[in-house]
């Protein structure tokens, strides 16, 4: 069997916690902020647990 190779945009995206979930960061972030508030946009700051539909994301990523 050959080895299976990673995707490296997900790489980039996902990292897995301790107990083996995988962390990710908010969207939403990037631009058209001045209509966002203040505190809008510092809960987006902060990185949040992949829900249970995205487990899929662990497939393209054989080696996290």
């Amino acid at each position: 069997m050959p080895k299976v190779k990673t995707k490296r945009a997900a790489a980039k995206r996902f990292s897995k916690t301790g107990s083996g979930q995988l962390k990710r960061f908010k969207a939403y972030k990037s631009h058209i902020l001045t209509k966002k508030s203040t505190k809008r946009k510092r809960n987006l700051r902060k990185s949040t647990i992949t829900d249970h539909a995205n487990r899929d994301i662990k497939k393209i990523l054989p080696y996290l």
